[in-house]
């Protein structure tokens, strides 16, 4: 147990957004990423930055967007119960890294959060931390890290809430990490919300 792991959540179907969401082309000059690059990538390599020991968990079958991540630097994770919510889609995350001892959650479709928020998190689980959630002008934010102790009960998760639950039952051991980046609270579940990320 030397590691912090990384998991991209990457298993929802984009209902809101009309499908695919992950695929879709972040717009032109957006994070200063190169040309049509996907929502879903921008993410991926944000995370492969600053966790080169990362996977993303991905619905079984996604092919494409499997193998997009792949190419970002992540190692894929197909979840079968990924319909039973996001907790199920974590909870594979978490069992395939097993040996980790720790692990930073970031979610797809939030592209804005820069590499060094999510090192931040991991550093201050390095540091001892059990829960770390980021922190920007008062708002809470993702990735959210967990410490080692908190395995089993990732391993259980159920429902589309997450890791919320535990968070919630765990309150005296958070730790808040102010960060300045503001892509910690930005996700993406509209093509309008899409389209205004511009910075």
């Amino acid at each position: 147990m030397t590691r912090i792991a990384g998991i991209l959540l990457a298993a929802g179907r984009g209902t809101r957004f009309g499908g695919d969401k992950l695929l879709a082309p972040l717009p032109d000059g957006a994070l200063k990423m190169p040309l049509a690059t996907a929502m879903g990538v921008a993410a991926a390599t944000h995370l492969a930055s600053a966790l080169p020991d990362s996977i993303a968990v991905v619905r079984v079958g996604d092919i494409v967007l499997a193998n997009a991540l792949r190419g970002a630097g992540l190692r894929i994770v197909e979840c079968a119960s990924a319909d039973e919510g996001m907790g199920r889609s974590l909870a594979s995350g978490v069992i395939a890294t097993s040996d980790a001892r720790g692990w930073v959650v970031a979610l797809a479709d939030m592209p804005g959060i820069a590499a060094t928020a999510m090192r931040a998190v991991a550093d201050t689980l390095d540091a001892g931390a059990s829960i770390v959630v980021p922190r920007c002008r008062g708002t809470r934010g993702h990735p959210v890290g967990f410490a080692r102790r908190h395995f089993a009960a990732l391993c259980a998760l159920e429902g589309d809430e997450g890791a919320r639950s535990i968070v919630a039952a765990h309150t005296g051991e958070l730790t808040l990490l102010d960060v300045d980046d503001a892509g910690i609270v930005r996700d993406v579940d509209t093509p309008a919300a899409l389209a205004d990320r511009q910075r």
